[in-house]
């Protein structure tokens, strides 16, 4: 198939210019192509994946991609999407940030085999070497106000305000992509719906640079933005945004966002963000319809995604740390596996060598009085690491612990408390 054919199977493509010529211009020539990542923290998020897969598609298609990490534009923000200004990092953060994203990159595309190896670029290496002279007249003249005002990017801000920095961003945006396709021949820009008034308006500069006579050939393509059904903000949870960094969202945090995908949501997102044949998509669409309290797509989805995006031993980890978590067999956890899969709920430092469980119930705060304390085990409550304390006189010691250092204790069905020794 080809690939802008299994794009629209997918219900990735949503704008493109010259379709036709694009389409054309892919079967017959291995293209080069691009997409901007800026590097405003110092990690990609989910958000960022689907553009970044779609470069390996295109890379699985036989064609080249180019990862530009935007050392230049990070520095001045990006208007598109946003309502109010972006906060200007400064250079050296920027590079640190610049230097993050390339090694998360690296680890969706291919950079080291093959004719169509993935290329990494950075575009304050050319933007950081324009005067302000050069960019107002080598750049700024190919702009017209009234062409730049009509910009989603750009309109969409008027009525709150925008500053001539970010007012500038498409100009360098536009040089991004005639540096690109004169240095590297690179004829393609993809990325989100809302970069379409970019991508356009490098499409424009390369034309108005062009040589007289000379025909540019480069092309423009974006993917949708994605909803979900209930209406709230795809790759947000009750903690914020889900990072690639496993410092940041663990692979089993990670595992778990992609299995709490509503199933309304999980066929879409198979289509969008895995690499599954359509065949066997349609297969779990049907498991979804007739069998959805199994979750088979679900669970398909996060270990294609933990796997893509971490690897191979992360997703085995997610996996048993979710296993042990459903049947309460917390002792098989190793330490490292407890404080990923037990990150976010409440800690309590205990230095005691032994505690009674009363006592250590109170200090917690899992119990809010001792006689509170005293009911919840008497009422089968407590569980320590999985398995039920019913034992008023019941002391936790070392033979408690796991890996020496935690001590699990459940109240009720999902209330967790991680204790944690120290000295």
């Amino acid at each position: 198939m080809h690939i802008i054919e299994d794009l629209k199977a997918r219900g990735l493509l949503n704008q493109a210019t010259d379709e036709e010529g694009l389409k054309k211009h892919l079967s017959e020539d291995q293209v080069t192509l691009y997409c901007g990542f800026d590097p405003t923290g110092d990690s990609l998020h989910i958000g960022h994946l689907l553009p970044a897969l779609m470069l390996k598609r295109f890379q699985l298609a036989g064609h080249r991609p180019i990862a530009l990490v935007g050392g230049g534009t990070g520095m001045i923000g990006d208007p598109s999407g946003r309502s109010t200004e972006r906060q200007l990092n400064d250079e050296g953060t920027v590079r640190y940030y610049s230097e993050r994203l390339k090694g998360q990159l690296a680890k969706i595309l291919n950079f080291d085999q093959g004719d169509n190896a993935a290329m990494a670029r950075n575009n304050l290496d050319w933007l950081g070497e324009i005067s302000t002279i050069e960019f107002l007249r080598d750049y700024g003249k190919h702009f017209g106000i009234n062409y730049m005002l009509a910009k989603d990017s750009v309109e969409s801000r008027i009525e709150n305000g925008i500053s001539f920095t970010e007012f500038t961003y498409m100009i360098l945006q536009s040089v991004d992509f005639k540096k690109l396709y004169e240095n590297d021949n690179c004829t393609l820009q993809i990325g989100g719906s809302d970069q379409w008034g970019n991508i356009t308006a490098g499409l424009e500069l390369i034309r108005r640079t062009s040589a007289e006579g000379e025909q540019a050939k480069a092309y423009g393509l974006t993917v949708p933005l994605i909803t979900k059904s209930d209406g709230t903000k795809f790759g947000k949870t009750a903690g914020g945004a889900v990072w690639l960094d496993p410092e940041k969202t663990t692979p089993y945090e990670f595992y778990q966002f992609w299995i709490n995908t509503d199933d309304r949501d999980v066929v879409n997102f198979l289509h969008y963000f895995t690499f599954l044949d359509l065949n066997e998509i349609e297969e779990l669409q049907k498991e979804v319809q007739t069998q959805p309290e199994k979750r088979v797509a679900q669970r398909r989805l996060a270990e294609e995604m933990t796997k893509l995006v971490h690897d191979e031993a992360a997703l085995e980890q997610a996996q048993k740390i979710t296993e042990a978590l459903f049947k309460g067999e917390l002792k098989e956890l190793t330490g490292a596996e407890i404080e990923q899969g037990f990150k976010d709920v409440p800690t309590h430092v205990l230095e005691d060598a032994e505690k009674g469980l009363i006592d250590l119930l109170v200090e917690a705060g899992i119990s809010s009085s001792k006689r509170q304390a005293r009911e919840d085990i008497q009422n089968g409550a407590i569980y320590i690491n999985g398995e039920r304390e019913q034992e008023l006189t019941y002391s936790v010691s070392a033979e408690d612990r796991i890996d020496d250092k935690f001590i699990i204790i459940r109240r009720g069905k999902k209330k967790y408390t991680l204790i944690r020794y120290e000295g």
